[in-house]
């Protein structure tokens, strides 16, 4: 039996959903890069960062973050010489950050800006946040799939990705019902 991965720390999120090419037609199946492949990049590629600081940064041990860079290089690659899109989501990751929960949308977000006051809600723009709490232990929202062209939803499986489901019923990729999916259209959900 493999031991459980251990969570990979991240200083934050990308500000970003993912990459989309220009002149080509719309991909329905986007090249996810994890959370942790883009923490990879971001400190080896773009803060100089060697595989050593790097995997001490995320704390974990340097073999497993070299597995991971190269993973997240391999995907680039093949989004690069494919012509797809690229889209960040997933993986076992937790933010060096503070997190709030928005009452009026019910979404969580982090505020990686230490040094500001967090005023509004980053997907609503709503006044009525307030910080997160471990004693919280419902969900603010119902944890659903829903699919962007019919509107139809499922329960949200644990474990899996939103975006490696198909709708039953138009065969279209889900996304997670609050989130815009990659093309930027919002969920009638969210309105």
């Amino acid at each position: 039996m493999p031991r459980p991965k251990r969570i990979r720390k991240m200083n934050n999120p990308p500000h970003f959903k993912g990459f989309r090419p220009m002149g080509l037609p719309e991909e329905k199946y986007p090249v996810v890069i994890n959370y942790e492949e883009y923490e990879a990049i971001r400190l080896s590629d773009y803060e100089l960062k060697g595989h050593v600081e790097a995997s001490q940064k995320m704390g974990i041990s340097r073999p497993t973050y070299t597995r991971i860079y190269e993973s997240a290089r391999r995907k680039v690659a093949q989004a690069f010489a494919e012509g797809k899109a690229i889209v960040f989501e997933g993986g076992k990751v937790y933010f060096d950050s503070d997190w709030y929960a928005c009452n009026h949308c019910g979404c969580w977000f982090n505020h990686p800006e230490k040094e500001l006051t967090i005023q509004n809600c980053t997907l609503c723009g709503s006044t009525k946040i307030e910080p997160y709490s471990e004693s919280v232990m419902q969900p603010l929202v119902e944890e659903i799939c829903i699919c962007p062209n019919c509107g139809s939803e499922n329960k949200h499986s644990q474990g899996t990705q939103c975006s490696n489901s198909k709708c039953s019923v138009c065969n279209y990729q889900m996304v997670r019902k609050g989130i815009s999916d990659h093309r930027g259209k919002k969920n009638q959900s969210c309105n």
